[in-house]
């Protein structure tokens, strides 16, 4: 069988790593883009669509096909302030997603983080749990949230304290009570969320970190 599908957050790291692996992938047939700003895809797979996130009910039917992979997210620093950050980690998403329950998609997959939990004091962690927790009542046949520490890979902006702990992390993660935190790189996030669109048969899953790893092993 072949899949339409619908990705958000197509420039990302996690978003564009996807994007070339379900390009790849025969079981693929047509990939939906939506983006925020103006950005080239070349690839018969593909229609690209720049849509205002704000008015997401103006695009209601751009978000359809077989699945929605969802690898939106930002940072307070580029969003401007926690609240910006949660329109677009929260608010946005949710919406994009309850718009494609509503419009049939079957498959729902997200790119989450580790430790995300509603009741969090890190507010970002918060926000990562706070999505989960609506999207786990939206009726899609099946939903897939993967749970990876940090993403290792090159970015459009520089983080430093993504890249020091790039640094630092692979190492002392080889010390038992810190291997929840071992780094993991887009690609990795990307083929595991791929497999699951593919493979998975129960109507929800988890994927910590350990299950995201299992593909890439060392």
């Amino acid at each position: 069988m072949a899949y339409n599908v619908t990705v958000i957050g197509a420039t990302g790291l996690v978003g564009s790593k996807l994007v070339k692996q379900l390009i790849e992938c025969d079981q693929i047939k047509h990939i939906n883009l939506l983006v925020r700003r103006n950005v080239e895809f070349h690839h018969a797979k593909i229609t690209c669509h720049k849509i205002n996130f704000d008015e997401l009910v103006q695009h209601h039917a751009l978000i359809n096909g077989d699945m929605l992979f969802s690898c939106l997210g930002t940072t307070k620093r580029q969003a401007g302030s926690i609240n910006a950050q949660r329109i677009v980690d929260v608010d946005y998403q949710y919406t994009v997603a309850k718009i494609a329950a509503e419009n049939g998609v079957s498959r729902y997959i997200l790119v989450s983080s580790s430790g995300a939990n509603s009741k969090s004091v890190s507010v970002y962690l918060k926000m990562k749990g706070e999505l989960e927790t609506k999207i786990k009542t939206l009726p899609f046949k099946h939903i897939s949230i993967l749970q990876p520490s940090l993403l290792l890979g090159n970015r459009d902006t520089f983080r430093l304290g993504e890249y020091m702990a790039s640094l630092i992390l692979p190492t002392l993660c080889k010390l038992t009570f810190l291997k929840r935190f071992k780094p993991i790189t887009a690609s990795q996030v990307a083929t595991k969320m791929l497999d699951v669109s593919l493979n998975q048969t129960s109507p929800l899953a988890v994927y910590t970190l350990d299950q995201l790893f299992e593909l890439h092993k060392d």
